[in-house]
């Protein structure tokens, strides 16, 4: 199996690079969306979330009242930790499961980790290959002022809240340039397919 670790900042197309590599037949693990699924209600998560931060972040309906824990959260540095600290472990459990299913179907096959903080965040998985992103910041912000209706003094608060792109360079091996046109950018991920399933392939064959 092959692990690749895939990053960028906010509008940096990375949506558009995972959607290209599950085409291809890569296992797409989404750390944002199993970081929702570890607090659903019924759930141990969204339990212990309540115990440490009052019944007042959970709706009506019992889910979780992302608004009332994000301003809880995002002002206190301190609660931001505690947080992480129940919803962390529960990623990565889940992942590790994931993964594990991907392994056990498929000795060859390419799991594609999609974590946006993982120059922000320790790295709780050994990637094989790091992938980033990348789009200059006026590409970005436009972006996000076109598709997401976001007003530009947000989007630009966003863009500087996250790593650079010196930092994400820092780590990466292979940099998908998202700035020019749709297929220019699938080129690129298309090229890298070739060789992370020839890599994967090889690696089953010697295990």
């Amino acid at each position: 199996m092959f692990i690749v670790g895939l990053t960028g900042g906010i509008a940096s197309g990375k949506s558009t690079v995972a959607r290209r590599l599950v085409d291809h037949g890569a296992v797409h693990v989404d750390a944002d969306a199993l970081s929702r699924e570890v607090v659903e209600p019924s759930t141990s998560g969204l339990e212990a979330i309540a115990a440490e931060f009052g019944g007042g972040v959970l709706a009506d309906d019992g889910s979780l009242d992302r608004a009332a824990l994000g301003g809880i959260v995002f002002a206190d540095p301190d609660a931001r930790g505690r947080l992480e600290a129940i919803i962390h472990p529960r990623v990565h459990a889940r992942t590790a499961e994931l993964i594990a299913a991907a392994h056990a179907a498929d000795p060859a096959a390419v799991v594609v980790y999609d974590v946006p903080l993982l120059v922000e965040a320790r790295r709780e998985l050994e990637f094989d290959l790091i992938v980033v992103c990348e789009a200059p910041a006026e590409v970005r912000i436009e972006r996000l002022l076109t598709h997401r209706g976001m007003p530009r003094a947000e989007a630009e608060r966003r863009i500087s809240a996250q790593a650079s792109d010196e930092e994400r360079r820092a780590v990466a091996d292979v940099i998908i340039d998202t700035s020019g046109s749709l297929q220019h950018t699938l080129d690129q991920v298309d090229a890298l397919w070739v060789d992370v399933a020839a890599r994967a392939l090889d690696r089953a064959r010697v295990l």
